[in-house]
């Protein structure tokens, strides 16, 4: 409405926790007028075509939580007490400051305000330690990706220097300064020369979401 696009001209710093189904809309609107923010969002809107590329070109990241980490939020009444009547306390819901909170495991900070953590360097074995300490078939090229897949974060090789397919979780580790994303398995109409955006294979069958990414610069 003009009255919140109004208060949002005069704010420094945004936060806050939009509707997941106008997510896209509201992130184009704090970039149209240059705004910082911190705002709650659907793990699923990583791979949006309208918010991939702001996360590709280092515009837009995640904040200081982890993927896996519960996120606690105040719901609406009814929905609340239907959780709580139905699912145990602990994950799906908990008390706190004397208040009932819903857990929403997809939830995370999405954020252009910088901080510590994005900076710090993941610390990774090579690919003949990873080879050697893993029970699964590391590696794998995909049928229809010049790239391999790496299916757990920290079995990403520090010395290999081609594409690799890693799950969306990796943002929770990625550091600008030591990786580029390059695409993503999902939307295509997200990168104009039309590599990425196309599910990826493997042995025929396609693989979850996953982020293509490469090392700067190679550890030898």
């Amino acid at each position: 409405s003009p009255e919140c696009v109004e208060l949002l001209k005069q704010s420094d710093i945004v936060v806050t926790n939009p509707p997941f189904s106008l997510f896209r809309e509201y992130v184009k609107q704090l970039f149209d007028y240059n705004k910082k923010f911190v705002i709650i969002g659907n793990m699923n809107a990583i791979t949006y075509k309208e918010v991939f590329p702001l996360i590709k070109s280092n515009k837009l990241w995640l904040g200081n939580k982890t993927s896996s980490q519960q996120m606690f939020l105040e719901a609406p009444k009814e929905y609340t007490e239907r959780v709580m009547a139905s699912r145990p306390q602990g994950m799906w819901w908990r008390i706190i400051d004397g208040k009932p909170l819903i857990g929403i495991h997809t939830a995370l900070w999405f954020t252009n305000l910088d901080h510590g953590r994005r900076h710090q360097p993941l610390q990774l074995m090579t690919k003949a330690e990873v080879i050697k300490f893993t029970t699964k078939k590391p590696f794998e090229k995909y049928e229809n990706y010049d790239a391999i897949e790496v299916s757990l974060v920290k079995n990403i090789p520090s010395d290999y220097n081609g594409v690799m397919g890693v799950p969306v979780s990796f943002l929770d580790k990625y550091n600008p300064a030591q990786f580029e994303i390059l695409g993503s398995n999902r939307g295509v109409d997200q990168d104009p020369n039309k590599i990425y955006g196309k599910g990826s294979y493997l042995n025929g069958k396609e693989v979850y979401k996953r982020l293509f990414i490469k090392h700067k610069k190679v550890k030898k």
